[in-house]
């Protein structure tokens, strides 16, 4: 939670300003605490999501080769793993890529959220230009209903690596 390291960097920060006198510290964390408690029901969002639900992601690989034996396509988000529902309450699920449902999903060592996909499904998609930039868009929704999304544009080729000739 984003909130809850600036409070304890705050208060750190404060208790090395003001260590000389405690009563004046011990009202400083408790209204910083309060507020904190305060501000987190109150809708403040624990992921880097903006205003209109855009989040990071970052696509691996970078350049997809049709001709490439990969068996996944990997998205790195920077929203928290406990923060997206990926199978909803009538048990359908919620994340796609281009229309590509999830095949399985992890959290990284950061808590974030990382989607996996079928990389196969992803090479059949209708539409591909090769040699050439493609806009990719995972959908998801959050815990609280919330649609998140995001893009990146990753390089397509269509080469025979040499072994395969």
């Amino acid at each position: 939670m984003k909130i809850l390291e600036f409070v304890i960097t705050f208060i750190l920060h404060l208790y090395s300003l003001t260590n000389q006198n405690k009563d004046k510290m011990k009202k400083i964390v408790f209204s910083l605490i309060a507020t904190a408690i305060m501000l987190v029901p109150a809708g403040i969002s624990t992921y880097a999501q903006d205003e209109n639900g855009e989040i990071i992601i970052d696509i691996s690989p970078n350049v997809l080769n049709l001709q490439s034996s990969g068996t996944v396509f990997t998205v790195h988000t920077d929203i928290a793993y406990n923060d997206v529902d990926v199978i909803s309450d009538d048990g359908s699920v919620t994340c796609s890529i281009n229309g590509v449902l999830i095949d399985w999903w992890k959290s990284d060592a950061r808590g974030n959220f990382v989607a996996k996909f079928d990389i196969e499904a992803i090479k059949g998609l209708d539409g591909l230009n090769i040699n050439d930039y493609n806009t990719f868009e995972m959908i998801g929704v959050t815990i609280n209903g919330d649609t998140f999304w995001g893009t990146q544009e990753i390089l397509i080729k269509n080469i025979i690596p040499a072994g395969k000739k």
